[in-house]
C-alpha cells in the first residue's frame, strides 16, 4: 500500500474527512458542509452508535462525508490509533482519495495530523514483495486547512520512525531462505549510507574474540554466524559511554539437536526479531540526526541440527569466560546474548545496556500479546522504560530478578547451565542467566518481546505479522531522557 500527503489549499476529493467534538457533537463543523449536509448528517446522528470513533455518512452517490470523533484530553498516542482505525474505514480499491480538514480539530495537541497519519501510516505496512500478482493500491490524503502545517523537525521525526519501523519489519519478514546471517549482515552495511558506523566480525574473528557461546548455536549451520556492531555518533560533544542496545538475531531456530515439532516450526523465522528492533531503532536516530551516541550490537546465527551441531551435554567457554553447560539446544538466544553482552560492556562501555530477544514461550504464557517481559537491575532504568511503554503503546511490565534464581541455572561440573530443568520460573531464569553476563554493573535491561515481535491479528499500529515492537519505545525513551 503507498500512502501519499499532500497539502491543498481547497477540497478535492469526494471523501471529506471531519473532527468533531467527543459524542458526535457537530455544530463545529456546520462552516465546513453545506445546510443540506448538516441537517442530513444530524438526523441520521439520533439513530447511530455514538460510541464509535468513526462515522461515514453517503450524503449523495458521489460524496461521503466521514466524521472522526475527539475525545477530551487526548493522548498523542490515542490519536496514533484512530489515525490506523481511519485506514480500516478507506476503500481499498486501486486508487481512493481523501481529504481532511484541519480547520475542523478542536485539541490543542501539537501536531495532531501529524499524530494521525503517522498511525496511518503505520497501519498501512504491507510485506508482499514475494506475491506474484500484487495489487498496487494508492491513497492520496489531502490535507487542508490553516492547522495542516508540522515543521520540517517533526515530520522528519514521524518519518524516522516509520522508516526504522518498516525496516524491522521487512527483516523479520523475510524467508530464512534468503534472510540468512550474511545476508543480513549485507543489508547492515547498506546503513553506512546513512553515516551509521557498521563492523562486521565473521566465525574466525569471533573464534579469535573468545566466543564460543555464540558461536556454538551455529555450529550446525552450513551459513557462517556473525556479530555487527551499529555505531551512530549523533554527540560530537561526547563520544563517551554511548548507549547501547543488544539484540538476538537466530535468522531461523530448529531448536537444533533439541529440535522443536514440526508444528508452527515456520514461525521460528521471527526469532531475530529482537536484533531487527535493534537495526530499526539505530537507522532511525540516523535518520532524525539524533543527538545522542548510541550503538547497537547483534549476534545473527542459524541454529540448525547437522553433524558438527552443539549437542545437549557440551560445554563452551564465553567471552567473558564463564563456562556454560548446554543442556539445551533450543535455549541458544541466551547463548548468543550472552557473548554479545559481555562484548558491548567490555569494548563500549555504555552508560546502559537494553537487549530486547525473542527468548522465551513462557513470556507469551504469563503476558500474552499485551506486554513484553522486562527484567533488570536497575531501578530508574526500569521505570523510564515502563512509562514511555505507556506514552507510545508498546507496554512493558516488570518481572523480578534474584538470586534465589541462580540456583535453578547453576551447574555442578561448569559455572552456569542454559536451562531450568527443576520447572518454573522460565522467564525469569532466562533472565537470571543474561544477568551473569553483565559484569561491570552497567545498568542493564532486558526486554523479552516473544509475544510482542510478530502478531496473528491486527492489532492498535499493526497490520499484522511483524510489529516491529521496541522501534517505538526506545526511541521515545531516547527523546525524553537521553538528548
Amino acid at each position: 500500500m503507498s500512502v501519499q500527503v499532500f497539502y491543498k489549499n481547497k477540497a478535492n476529493s469526494n471523501n471529506y474527512v471531519l473532527f468533531v467534538e467527543e459524542g458526535f457533537k457537530i455544530k463545529g463543523i456546520k462552516k465546513h458542509i453545506s445546510n443540506a449536509e448538516f441537517t442530513y448528517i444530524n438526523d441520521l446522528l439520533k439513530t447511530s452508535d455514538l460510541k464509535k470513533n468513526l462515522l461515514v455518512f453517503e450524503v449523495s452517490s458521489k460524496k461521503k462525508i466521514i466524521l472522526i470523533s475527539i475525545k477530551k484530553n487526548l493522548k498523542t498516542s490515542d490519536i496514533e490509533s484512530l489515525g490506523a482505525e481511519f485506514y480500516g474505514y478507506i476503500n481499498y480499491g486501486k486508487k481512493s482519495e481523501y481529504t481532511l480538514n484541519t480547520d475542523s480539530i478542536n485539541s490543542t495537541v501539537e501536531n495532531f495530523i501529524g499524530y494521525f497519519l503517522h498511525g496511518l501510516k503505520l497501519k498501512s505496512y504491507e510485506f508482499n514483495i514475494y506475491k506474484s500478482k500484487k495489487n498496487i493500491r494508492l491513497i492520496l490524503i489531502n490535507i487542508i486547512g490553516k492547522r495542516n502545517k508540522l515543521t520540517i523537525k517533526n515530520e522528519i521525526r514521524f518519518k524516522a520512525i516509520e522508516a526504522g519501523t518498516f525496516f524491522a519489519r521487512d527483516l523479520v519478514s523475510e524467508p530464512p531462505n534468503v534472510l540468512n546471517p550474511r545476508e543480513y549482515t549485507n543489508r547492515l552495511l547498506k546503513l553506512k549510507k546513512l553515516g551509521i558506523k557498521v563492523t562486521t566480525y565473521n566465525e574466525a574473528q569471533l573464534k579469535k574474540l573468545g566466543m564460543h557461546s555464540l558461536l556454538g548455536v551455529g555450529r550446525g549451520s552450513i551459513n557462517e554466524s556473525f556479530l555487527v556492531t551499529l555505531e551512530w555518533n549523533g554527540n560530537k560533544k561526547d563520544k563517551k559511554s554511548p548507549l547501547s542496545f543488544v539484540g538476538k538475531g537466530v535468522c531461523f531456530d530448529t531448536g537444533g539437536i533439541s529440535l522443536k515439532p514440526a508444528k508452527f516450526m515456520e514461525e521460528m523465522k521471527y526469532d531475530m526479531a529482537g536484533s531487527a528492533v535493534v537495526a530499526g531503532l539505530i537507522q532511525t536516530l540516523a535518520i532524525r540526526k539524533a543527538k545522542v551516541n548510541a550503538v547497537g550490537v547483534v549476534g545473527l546465527v542459524e541454529n540448525m541440527p547437522g553433524g558438527n551441531a552443539q549437542r545437549p551435554g557440551d560445554i563452551v567457554k564465553a567471552y567473558n569466560g564463564k563456562t556454560i553447560e548446554v543442556l539445551n539446544t533450543d535455549a541458544e538466544g541466551r547463548l548468543v546474548l550472552a557473548d554479545a553482552l559481555s562484548f558491548t560492556e567490555k569494548k563500549f562501555k555504555p552508560k546502559f545496556m537494553i537487549d530486547l530477544a525473542t527468548l522465551t514461550g513462557a513470556i507469551i504464557i504469563a503476558l500474552g500479546e499485551e506486554y513484553a517481559g522486562l527484567f533488570s537491575n536497575n531501578e530508574e532504568l526500569s521505570k523510564k522504560l515502563f512509562n514511555v511503554g505507556e506514552k507510545v503503546k508498546e507496554k512493558v511490565w516488570r518481572l523480578p530478578l534474584h538470586e534465589n534464581y541462580d540456583k535453578l541455572m547453576n551447574s555442578p561440573i561448569a559455572d552456569i547451565q542454559n536451562i531450568n530443568y527443576s520447572g518454573g520460573a522460565g522467564s525469569i531464569t532466562a533472565a537470571q542467566f543474561l544477568q551473569r553476563f553483565v559484569t561491570n554493573k552497567t545498568p542493564w535491561a532486558h526486554l523479552d518481546i516473544a509475544g510482542m515481535a510478530f502478531s496473528k491479528k491486527a492489532a492498535n499500529l499493526n497490520p499484522g505479522g511483524a510489529t516491529g515492537f521496541g522501534v517505538r519505545l526506545l526511541n521515545q525513551l531516547i527523546e525524553e531522557h537521553y538528548e
